[in-house]
């Protein structure tokens, strides 16, 4: 008789829909997931494990930069398959002994989510088979103050995260909501932002009699306007 191997179906969350709920042990205490960042943006990612270099390398980064994110009014929660003792330990040690790109005595604040049960790690699609059926792949996923997904990006194990780029998209993410606009390629505050084609018909005449302010259009498809950098950061940093 053939043996019959079941297989662990990865689901994966989808852009626009609520982020899915949990409750569980951090390293700074019980979190209920997202309810407990009811109004802020949350950056939750995964890394494969504790004691391992690359994944040092990011905490170390994020934690360098939680102030920067938290005036863009952004969390932090990190999370990887391993036990409440071995995330303590591992944070110890990084305050204790190592040094990356100048920084050091880096203390890691914000919490992170023991998850030994993998229960967290498939409702959000971080274990792919095809990297590991033991380790949770560099998932992350922007979720705005509703609770909604609104970006998702998935890293091989072997491969550390930009993180100037994560703060990006979460200043682009804030941009795009409070001016209702899109952001191009590579946009950064102060760069020019994209008008979203017309969907009605007085939103197209408004185009064409040029009522919609400052607005260079090259085609019917592709407008773009001028939002300066004070403007941006006045809007979604705090003070």
């Amino acid at each position: 008789m053939e043996n019959i191997i079941e297989k662990q179906i990865t689901t994966l969350p989808r852009i626009g829909e609520k982020a899915p709920e949990f409750k569980a042990i951090t390293t700074q205490g019980d979190i209920n997931f997202p309810a407990d960042y009811k109004g802020s943006w949350v950056i939750l990612f995964s890394h494969p494990a504790d004691f391992t270099p690359v994944c040092t390398s990011e905490f170390m980064t994020f934690a360098s930069m939680e102030d920067q994110f938290a005036k863009a009014n952004t969390k932090l929660v990190g999370l990887s398959v391993d036990g409440l003792y071995s995330h303590i330990a591992w944070l110890r040690t990084i305050k204790d002994k190592i040094e990356y790109k100048g920084m050091k005595n880096v203390e890691v604040k914000f919490p992170l989510i023991e998850d030994i049960t993998m229960e967290v790690a498939h409702k959000y699609g971080m274990i792919q088979p095809g990297e590991s059926n033991t380790k949770a792949v560099r998932a992350v996923f922007v979720i705005d103050p509703k609770g909604i997904i609104r970006t998702m990006i998935y890293y091989p194990l072997s491969l550390g995260r930009n993180f100037q780029e994560l703060y990006r998209v979460v200043l682009a993410l804030q941009t795009a909501d409070a001016f209702s606009i899109a952001t191009p390629a590579d946009w950064q505050p102060g760069d020019d932002v994209i008008v979203p084609t017309a969907g009605s018909c007085g939103v197209a005449k408004d185009r064409m009699e040029g009522k919609e302010g400052e607005m260079h259009c090259y085609d019917w498809f592709f407008c773009t306007k001028t939002l300066d950098k004070e403007t941006v950061l006045k809007t979604v940093l705090k003070k």
